[in-house]
């Protein structure tokens, strides 16, 4: 595949997977591409890591995201070879190794010779007894014994297996912008000191970790997107500087704009100017996007600079898995006259039911349960509109200590299509299984403590030397920072007073989470509104709207030069990830409702299309 080089010639990358599942249209609508050079597949997140560790305990051999082998090697290692395109790619889980013998078996099966590296020293469950707690979070002493343990590398080892000549680089647990910014180090030859430079391959890395999310996908305005089909992907054409652009295959669907790409710039980064990572801490509250003229007819285009880096700590970040209970969700639908009434009816009824018969089987009650009713806007609580429906779906979730306790749920689900509210289907696909809740926590360990390698089939492990780094890991301070607004821009009364809108109308977001906190990220459509969105939106504000949902507190930051706001919600999830009862555990929907929280806009300021809809609040 592609040579080494060292040199201050632009690379193209390719974003080629956001997570495990993302589509098979990725790679080859990617290799249309003239330049490309190499591809990036990011396939972790926690819920993932839980998801392989189910897996591996079912079957020792798997452990990794086998997606990569199946849906994007298999039908594409021959073009990628003819092309000569490198692959970096976190595919290998808690099983790196057993990724690399399956991408070594297909290689042979289909008559080609591939150097497959891994990279090595993330599983840190030996470590446990090193672990120190994480900041913030009180040590627990009756943590039960942990599943699985891994460390977030950095960028350097998948550099290093790069400059050794890997076709292609497996990782194991890293943090998800490594691998382009790995690719970068290869290429350019960085220093890892040179932290400005380190901070925009991370930004150009995080951008493309989500795969489609850049180039339109989950964009607030979606009508605007086109051809979902063919959504493209996002390509980073990238300098020795670090400057890059981003853009998608000339013949893809999707958009890439300002806004495109800004969303997905906020996209659970917590506080915008301490994003830690272990190669650098990056800045990126005065990061520029800026369309490019002259790309339309492609979908758009952008150039991305201005992020900024410091040195990183001493520590990694360690994510452990344990076991604790089990839980089940099901799902009936109910139609009809007052079906909401009905549906919510038949969740108690089934709820106390099953009580009753563990109860007798001598089983302790439920440790949590969860009633939704989907289609309802049950999650929107007292922000709700639906008062009444004709056709709902009940969800009914529970967790319990014993998987055999939650058999009585599973069986007596049924009975509802029969014994309780008329014009109930009463499952969907047959009975809902009863999963183990594999919970996370999160540790940090010294980089001293941990052996980083990488190897090359039979070739000895090299073992990778991290910079060291006088400098403590801390958890990023939580401290809002000052909104800045540009000069005689102050929001603005006249005799007409203020009209009541919703916030969407001013501005788009994006969210997600990072365990059990929520990030959601806000970005004014137009400069002009960010000082009515900076007194309007404030975190007490997203606090009080989302209190039905969330424990903690609210604290907002600041991206002044794209006119946004990044709020993080701490714990606002249920507990977040596999062990959320929540039909949404991963915050994907928050960023769309608070867009409908109302504001209170000048009237000289509001926006033309606003205008005939909007409600006039009055004066104070």
């Amino acid at each position: 595949m592609g040579q080494n080089a060292k040199s201050g010639r632009a690379v193209v990358i390719g974003g080629a997977s956001g997570f495990w599942g993302d589509s098979q249209i990725a790679v080859p609508q990617l290799l249309q591409e003239p330049e490309l050079g190499y591809l990036v597949f990011d396939y972790l997140a926690e819920t993932t890591m839980a998801i392989l560790q189910r897996a591996r305990l079912r079957a020792p051999e798997l452990g990794y995201a086998t997606d990569f082998v199946s849906a994007a090697l298999r039908p594409n290692l021959r073009a990628l070879k003819q092309h000569g395109v490198r692959l970096v790619s976190n595919a290998g889980g808690l099983n790196p190794a057993g990724c690399r013998d399956a991408i070594l078996a297909l290689a042979r099966e289909q008559g080609l010779e591939l150097k497959v590296a891994i990279v090595s020293g993330d599983d840190v469950l030996a470590l446990q007894g090193r672990f120190l707690p994480w900041p913030g979070d009180e040590a627990d002493a009756s943590l039960p014994r942990l599943m699985s343990a891994n460390a977030y590398l950095g960028a350097l080892p998948i550099a290093e297996a790069l400059d050794g000549g890997a076709d292609i680089v497996v990782t194991g647990r890293c943090v998800d912008s490594a691998a382009l910014l790995g690719i970068a180090i290869h290429e350019f030859g960085w220093s890892m000191q040179d932290y400005d430079r380190l901070a925009q391959g991370s930004l150009a890395g995080h951008l493309v970790e989500c795969g489609a999310q850049a180039t339109g996908g989950l964009f607030t305005d979606w009508e605007r997107v086109p051809d979902w089909t063919n959504i493209g992907y996002p390509l980073v054409r990238m300098t020795a500087d670090g400057v890059f652009e981003l853009y998608q295959p000339c013949d893809a669907g999707g958009l890439v704009t300002r806004q495109t790409v800004g969303e997905q710039l906020l996209y659970e980064i917590g506080d915008p100017q301490a994003y830690a990572l272990p190669d650098v801490v990056c800045d990126f509250s005065e990061v520029r996007i800026e369309d490019l003229p002259g790309f339309e007819a492609s979908g758009g285009r952008v150039r991305v600079s201005g992020a900024r880096g410091r040195a990183p700590g001493d520590c990694y970040k360690v994510t452990a898995t344990y076991q604790q209970g089990y839980q089940i969700a099901l799902m009936m639908a109910i139609r009809g006259q007052r079906a909401l009434e009905k549906a919510e009816r038949t969740a108690q009824a089934l709820l106390a039911r099953s009580r009753g018969l563990m109860a007798k089987a001598g089983h302790a009650d439920y440790s949590d349960t969860l009633v939704e009713l989907l289609g309802a806007e049950s999650m929107y609580g007292p922000h709700r509109r639906v008062r009444d429906s004709r056709e709902v779906v009940l969800r009914i979730a529970a967790q319990h200590d014993d998987k055999q306790a939650l058999t009585f749920l599973q069986k007596e689900a049924a009975s509802a299509g029969t014994s309780m509210g008329p014009g109930t289907r009463s499952h969907f696909g047959g009975r809902s299984d009863i999963q183990s809740v594999i919970r996370t926590a999160s540790f940090l360990l010294p980089k001293q403590e941990v052996t980083v390698q990488w190897r090359l089939a039979d070739e000895p492990a090299t073992t990778v030397a991290v910079p060291a780094c006088g400098v403590p890991s801390e958890r990023p301070a939580m401290t809002s920072h000052t909104p800045r607004r540009p000069p005689g821009d102050e929001p603005r009364q006249d005799a007409r007073g203020l009209v009541r809108i919703p916030l969407g109308t001013l501005a788009v977001g994006r969210s997600g989470d990072k365990g059990n906190d929520a990030n959601i990220g806000l970005m004014v459509r137009d400069p002009a509104w960010l000082p009515v969105v900076s007194a309007q939106a404030t975190a007490q504000r997203v606090r009080d709207y989302f209190a039905h949902l969330i424990e903690g507190p609210v604290k907002r930051y600041e991206l002044p030069e794209i006119g946004a706001f990044n709020f993080v919600l701490e714990k606002a999830l249920g507990g977040g990830g596999s062990c959320s009862l929540r039909s949404d555990p991963l915050g994907k929907c928050y960023a769309q409702m608070l867009l409908d929280m109302e504001i209170e806009c000048p009237a000289d300021l509001l926006p033309e299309t606003a205008a005939g809809t909007a409600g006039t609040a009055p004066t104070p």
